[in-house]
């Protein structure tokens, strides 16, 4: 994963990751996973607000990106600029766009071009992978 050779501005050890984040954090930002779809309350979350990394606490997303969508995970048509990287992502046998938090590293999710305009995007986001403050 090209994100394992990158220093980012936020850097822990693996322990201290392990020490700030919950084992699901853990394994969604660190470790690449996935949570189960529907399982996060974030997914279902419609206030004003902020969205932030789990991990660093970078703002990420804005509420009024977000829009359902179906998938089981929150979504959205835009980060915050500057806000995530992406990468290449060759598991699970398929080809996709990995965004991962630009301030640590920690994976985030997955980008799709099959959003609602006008970005025509979708930011399908780990709900375990963000924090929410609301406005």
């Amino acid at each position: 994963m090209e994100t394992a050779t990158k220093t980012f501005p936020v850097t822990k050890t693996d322990a201290e990751w392990r020490s700030i984040l919950t084992p699901e954090q853990y394994q969604v930002l660190r470790g690449h996973g996935t949570e189960r779809p529907g399982s996060c309350a974030l997914n279902h979350e419609k206030r004003a607000g902020t969205f932030s990394c789990a991990g660093c606490g970078q703002e990420l997303f804005v509420s009024h990106k977000k829009f359902e969508s179906g998938t089981g995970w929150p979504s959205f048509d835009q980060p915050l600029p500057g806000s995530v990287e992406e990468t290449v992502d060759r598991s699970w046998g398929m080809v996709r766009t990995e965004v991962h938090c630009a301030n640590c590293g920690g994976h985030l999710g997955h980008v799709f071009p099959d959003g609602p305009p006008p970005t025509g995007l979708r930011y399908c986001i780990n709900g375990v992978a963000l924090n929410f403050r609301p406005a």
